[in-house]
């Protein structure tokens, strides 16, 4: 009852909004993009091509907001922000002269009517695996509150190699369905739109080949769109590379559902090059958010990585030991035991500094997960100010630091 209302309270909100602004969506092409996981490179991906074609475009990612040539933090834990910032970031895009809008939607924000009176031309869909059920409850309720992107647009992107998801969207969409993916089966995939990519994983070839679909749709050639994604240099935080000079890589990464963890442990598998050399992980699960995940991301490190760090990811009121001894359990279900195949460090800082200092050898690689761009840990009812980038990077300097004495 209390959702309800405070969905009917959003809709007040952005229908309040969108008159205030002018409809500025109206004026605007405007691509949404959601799914579980990717949703954030491939916004990031379809922006470059649309900037690299010489077209005007702004957007809105977890990351940041881009608004012409202006750059706004969107604020702490956010993906989707607020109805009334929504429509005055579209009406400053506007003022820009934008032409495109490309915006990253979350499932509680489509379910929560936030982005009611946002005219979407076109909406991708990346994937949708496990995450958010502490909210939606059944997957079908997720993927409903996805679904809701592809209403009334003129084009519908969604992913075949994700058969779940497609097989349930692909009979509730409007406009004209594109189906992309990285074998033959598809109208996008890699034999005809062979993408050259400077960042790891298949996972975000599939993310160009989504890119590639939206942005072929609205007339950009084949030629721009190829070199746009050959040139494209990843997202902050995205298996991004800290290297102060070690024998050792070390990469910070947002994954923090199962299936974000998994595609980003393969990826950085493939990477290990020195015989004998291990992956490294150090990543917790969020406090109040979906207890079912925890196990299974615990089950998703116990099978692709050979050393684990569990800590703090955002505990929030719940107790961060409590949190990781439920992680824990997906280790321990797969044989896995405490001290030899997995750490327990309850202090994320201490947890870092621990893989890399104490964990980490020549060749190996060391990652953490979950953290990456946001600015706070949520303790409690309060947010601490917190730098993943800052921490690992203090941590290998004491690594490199000790090895000179």
């Amino acid at each position: 009852m209390w959702q309800k209302i405070k969905n009917y309270y959003h809709l007040v909100q952005a229908l309040t909004a969108a008159i205030f602004f002018n409809f500025p969506s109206k004026k605007l092409i405007v691509i949404g993009v959601t799914g579980t996981d990717g949703k954030t490179t491939t916004v990031n991906m379809i922006y470059h091509i649309l900037k690299s074609s010489g077209k005007k475009v702004s957007m809105i990612s977890s990351v940041n907001a881009q608004i012409g040539p202006k750059t706004y933090d969107t604020g702490f834990h956010v993906t989707t922000p607020g109805p009334w910032q929504i429509q005055k970031y579209l009406r400053k895009a506007q003022d820009a002269l934008s032409q495109y809008f490309v915006l990253e939607a979350t499932s509680h924000s489509l379910d929560q009517n936030r982005l009611a009176l946002v005219y979407f031309r076109a909406g991708v869909i990346t994937n949708i695996t496990h995450e958010h059920l502490d909210y939606h409850k059944t997957w079908e309720n997720y993927a409903n509150a996805k679904s809701k992107l592809l209403r009334n647009v003129q084009i519908s992107v969604l992913n075949k190699d994700d058969k779940g998801s497609y097989n349930f969207l692909k009979n509730r969409t409007e406009g004209k369905i594109i189906t992309y993916s990285l074998k033959n089966n598809s109208q996008v995939n890699l034999k005809n739109f062979p993408v050259k990519l400077k960042i790891p994983g298949d996972y975000n070839l599939s993310n160009s080949l989504a890119a590639a679909a939206v942005c072929s749709a609205f007339g950009i050639d084949k030629k721009t769109i190829l070199g746009a994604l050959a040139n494209f240099q990843g997202v902050t935080g995205r298996l991004e590379e800290v290297n102060l000079g070690q024998d050792f890589k070390v990469i910070v990464d947002f994954a923090h559902t199962p299936n974000g963890l998994e595609n980003a442990l393969k990826a950085l598998s493939s990477q290990l090059t020195v015989h004998g050399s291990q992956l490294i992980a150090v990543f917790g699960a969020a406090g109040l958010r979906d207890r079912a995940k925890r196990q299974l991301m615990g089950k998703v490190a116990a099978q692709f990585a050979d050393l684990s760090v569990l800590t703090a990811e955002d505990p929030r009121t719940e107790n961060v030991n409590d949190i990781i001894d439920e992680v824990a359990k997906g280790f321990t279900s797969k044989g896995k035991k405490e001290g030899k195949d997995f750490f327990k460090v309850a202090n994320r800082g201490q947890a870092i500094e621990f893989a890399i200092t104490k964990l980490a050898k020549k060749g190996d690689i060391v990652a953490t997960f979950g953290k990456s761009h946001e600015k706070s840990m949520a303790y409690g009812k309060k947010e601490t100010p917190w730098d993943e980038f800052e921490v690992t990077r203090k941590a290998i300097q004491r690594r490199l630091s000790s090895k000179r004495r």
